[in-house]
């Protein structure tokens, strides 16, 4: 884990990326549905697959597509609890922003980080198996942060992604 004792830098805007039509295609078929093949890719969006393939590297080199994963269940690996805890920081510690949030996303149980604007600090995504073991993450790795002014958890009972699909 990279140690950052700096305050937290808002990164440069990048510059937009100019998307036409057939850009905006790929990258709906592709959100939708990331193992699709580029041969299935260029047939729905009309192009050659060599224009294909080529316009999905230029999306990627510019940086509109961050990369390619699998969104694994945590409930498949048994942590079916799963919450977003609200944590706002002790204003002393605002300069370690950075660095707190690499040691929240290094955790096992975390699936997210986000540093928010707003009353909070941080929203953070986690997956246990129960919860005693929530309890147990709250209470060793925030509560117990000398960072951490306080904090508030909100039990996730579904998510229901773009496109209607609930996980």
């Amino acid at each position: 884990m990279r140690k950052v004792s700096s305050p937290v830098v808002p990164a440069a805007p990048r510059p937009r990326v100019s998307l036409d039509a057939i850009d905006r295609l790929l990258l709906s078929e592709l959100a939708r549905d990331g193992r699709i093949t580029n041969n299935a890719l260029a047939a729905l969006a009309g192009i050659a697959p060599s224009t294909c393939l080529g316009r999905v590297r230029a999306l990627v080199e510019s940086g509109v597509i961050r990369g390619f994963h699998a969104d694994i269940d945590p409930a498949a690996l048994g942590r079916d609890l799963q919450a977003i805890i609200a944590v706002r920081v002790h204003s002393g510690a605002r300069g370690h922003l950075a660095e707190f949030g690499e040691q929240m996303a290094a955790l096992p149980e975390v699936e997210n980080v986000y540093f928010v604007a707003g009353v909070d600090d941080y929203l953070i995504h986690v997956a246990t198996a129960d919860s005693g073991e929530l309890r147990r993450f709250v209470l060793e790795h925030l509560s117990a942060h000398p960072a951490v002014a306080s904090t508030q958890t909100i039990l996730i009972f579904e998510h229901v992604q773009p496109g209607g699909v609930a996980s």
